[in-house]
């Protein structure tokens, strides 16, 4: 990483103005030849400065910034350029750098480099992600509050008593005529008991982190017929998806998000269930049932102006259910008893209590949702149940009276598994997984 590369770290396609980011050893030096002239803006001062080809003739015009190393988001010297939004304009500038002797960026490397030279740890690097696809409030202020470093500073703060009692226990093996005192091992097996303890609480957190970044995965289902794309559609606040009293319209599966009380909802539109000679339905249907498989909530839609019947397919153990049944517009007197929401899809009456039943239903409050400074991605949880085994294994050797060196090997394992979180190991192996998700730019 000792060449200065170049990107454009705008979004694709033409907008009001772009912006072309520098980085490295020679940003400063690609950047004056650019602009034709020795004399840069001063360091963080914005300038207005004239991007030329190599025959002179004026690219284009726009603000020029520079950062000096290590001051700067990667570390290195960084020079930005905002110029106007064209997508030939922006793509001109670029070469233009690169002709000058600038590399043109991996997906994730400005990010990456900022990591390599000490700027933020892996889980702010992944918080940089989660900030830019973040789809509701609560997703956003979980990834502001990640950037933060507060993940990385409680893994930290972790690995940090690991580390003194790792090193208490080494002294004894280094040194065995030093007995240790018998409440000193019980002090240790005491905070390892705690460290442990922490390490399930950010375990917890798996479930909510993933809901945060993906969404509740609801899968809206039922009889043909019955309003499952109309509710889909109300939700949404316009027409997604085809709706029709004809039976079967809806053959494949639609995936769209809505925020619900800043929790994600990741709704799905499935087929109809029922049986079918269309070999394309058939298809569909069993779609459905795939999709049931891995729902975190189902909304079971059924037809309240019309027979009802039992539900078209048992539901998988531990789903979240809500029985909703829509055209209150057309209620016959004979449903008044039915146990259930009564909406209609068609006047919107019936939807805030839906909401509602939905967030009741997804303990959307703050004792369940109010810490978002600690929702773990999948590769933490997979660090953290590393180092949850291998610190078990610990505190029962220690517990039983088991030779000090394999206590304290157990201890490196789970020293190194919570150092892997935030990158103080050697995560070679998983820098290239971390930041090819990245957009280049970034």
């Amino acid at each position: 990483m000792s060449g200065t590369i170049a990107a454009i770290a705008s979004p694709a396609g033409t907008g009001a103005v772009s912006l072309i980011r520098l980085s490295g050893a020679k940003a400063f030096e690609i950047a004056g030849t650019a602009i034709g002239e020795v004399n840069l803006p001063a360091i963080r001062r914005t300038g207005l400065r004239r991007i030329n080809d190599d025959r002179g003739v004026v690219i284009d015009e726009g603000i020029l910034v520079c950062f000096r190393g290590p001051r700067s988001y990667t570390g290195e010297d960084v020079v930005e350029f905002t110029g106007h939004g064209g997508i030939v304009v922006t793509r001109k500038i670029l070469e233009r750098l690169i002709q000058l002797g600038a590399e043109p960026a991996e997906p994730g490397e400005f990010t990456q480099r900022a990591f390599m030279n000490g700027r933020m740890d892996l889980t702010q690097a992944e918080a940089v992600m989660d900030l830019i696809s973040a789809q509701t409030s609560l997703a956003l202020r979980s990834a502001t509050e990640q950037l933060e470093g507060r993940l990385g500073a409680t893994c930290e703060d972790i690995r940090a008593q690991l580390l003194g009692a790792t090193a208490h226990l080494e002294a004894y093996i280094d040194f065995p005529e030093e007995d240790i005192d018998p409440a000193v091992g019980e002090s240790l097996r005491t905070n390892l008991g705690t460290e442990k303890n922490r390490i399930e609480g950010l375990l917890a957190t798996a479930d909510q982190g993933r809901i945060l970044r993906e969404g509740v995965r609801t899968v809206i289902y039922g009889k043909p017929n019955v309003g499952k794309s109309s509710l889909l559609n109300r939700l949404l606040g316009y027409q997604r998806a085809i709706v029709s009293t004809r039976e079967g319209t809806t053959r494949d599966t639609i995936e769209e998000v809505v925020s619900l009380q800043g929790i994600p909802l990741r709704l799905i539109d499935t087929a109809g269930i029922r049986e079918s000679d269309d070999e394309i339905e058939r298809e569909g249907i069993a779609m459905t049932r795939g999709q049931l498989a891995k729902a975190d909530l189902v909304l079971e839609v059924r037809d309240l102006s019309g027979i009802a019947g039992p539900s078209p397919l048992d539901l998988p153990d531990g789903v979240k259910h809500l029985q909703i049944y829509n055209k209150l517009d057309l209620i016959h007197d004979s449903w008044k008893g039915t146990e259930g929401l009564r909406i209609s899809c068609e006047t919107g009456e019936g939807f805030k209590e839906m909401e509602e039943a939905i967030a009741k239903l997804l303990e959307l409050d703050d004792q369940q949702w109010g810490d978002h400074s600690v929702a773990v991605n999948a590769r933490h949880q997979a660090c953290l149940i590393r180092a949850r085994k291998s610190l078990g294994k610990a505190i029962v050797s220690m517990r039983a009276g088991e030779e000090p060196e394999l206590t304290a090997l157990d201890l490196r394992e789970a020293l190194t598994a919570i150092g892997g979180i935030a990158g103080v190991v050697d995560t070679e192996e998983i820098l290239g997984e971390i930041f090819g998700r990245f957009c280049i730019g970034k």
